[in-house]
């Protein structure tokens, strides 16, 4: 019994040197104790801050300015403008409104020069055209390399296909695949996930209808797809997949086509070689 106390005091003395000793400190406060509580702190009213005024400053001070700093000014400005509308108030106001997007059309205007004049780096149009022959000649070369693909890679890939008989939508998928496989030549093995359970679990399935791209004498594999996709779609999915699987692409350019590496549509063209754009334009101007 002696021993069973010992202990207790010996926890309960741990308790309390751990304990906060403002606690202690503070618990008889109130008016249980005679002592009237500690007031609420009031909310503070917000300083009124400088006058915001264009009066020091000229249009060249202004354009010059940091970003932040004008945008603080421009806030002033506007407050100062709502809360007194007056003529000079307005007036100030609006001048910065112009001046913004006097700046904002500057940069527009600089953003087409410097595209326009090193197209290699920035140059979109020429990898991804908006007129219509350009989109129809861009189609076309994707859908080349498409169909390359995976006429050569027929010969050592296959497809997974995962379904279930309670499965609605496995039925649709079949006849995509039907199509898929009547185009390309392609082997498809489906798979009752009901009948053979350890197969998929052995590639993570757990809905269907599934797709599971394997190659010959590779234990590597890769889904392609779960739920009903499009043909088309089934098509630049297992593009995509088999250079992923084959080291052709990363996750880094995992979208990009053969006809887009080294151009502003490849992520990591930038990266290649010892160039650095900004330091060659030794005319540019801060």
């Amino acid at each position: 019994m002696l021993l069973f106390f010992l202990l207790l005091a010996t926890a309960f003395n741990a308790w309390a040197s751990g304990a906060d000793p403002t606690f202690y400190e503070t618990s008889r406060q109130g008016w249980f104790w005679y002592h009237d509580p500690q007031p609420e702190e009031q909310p503070t009213k917000p300083e009124k801050g400088k006058v915001a005024s264009l009066e020091s400053l000229s249009i060249d001070d202004i354009w010059a300015m940091h970003p932040d700093e004008f945008q603080a000014l421009l806030n002033g400005v506007q407050k100062q403008a709502v809360q007194f509308p007056s003529e000079q108030n307005v007036l100030e106001y609006l001048t910065l409104q112009d001046v913004a997007r006097r700046k904002a059309l500057a940069y527009t205007h600089t953003v087409s020069y410097v595209t326009q004049k090193y197209p290699k780096l920035f140059g979109m149009n020429q990898v991804y055209p908006t007129a219509g022959p350009g989109i129809t000649a861009r189609v076309q070369m994707q859908r080349g390399e498409i169909e390359a693909i995976l006429n050569e890679a027929r010969r050592d890939h296959a497809l997974l296909f995962f379904t279930d008989p309670r499965c609605g939508y496995c039925d649709k998928q079949r006849q995509i695949l039907g199509y898929f496989i009547e185009k390309f030549g392609w082997q498809v093995k489906a798979i009752d996930t009901t009948r053979e359970p350890a197969v998929a679990a052995r590639f993570n399935i757990t809905s269907t209808p599934a797709l599971i791209l394997i190659k010959k004498d590779d234990p590597q594999s890769m889904p392609v797809a779960t739920g009903v996709i499009t043909l088309s779609e089934l098509e630049r999915k297992l593009f995509r997949t088999i250079r992923s699987l084959s080291g052709m692409t990363a996750e880094g350019n995992f979208l990009l086509y053969d006809f887009e590496a080294n151009s502003a549509l490849d992520p990591r063209a930038i990266l290649d070689g010892d160039k650095q754009p900004w330091k060659e334009n030794t005319k540019g101007a801060r």
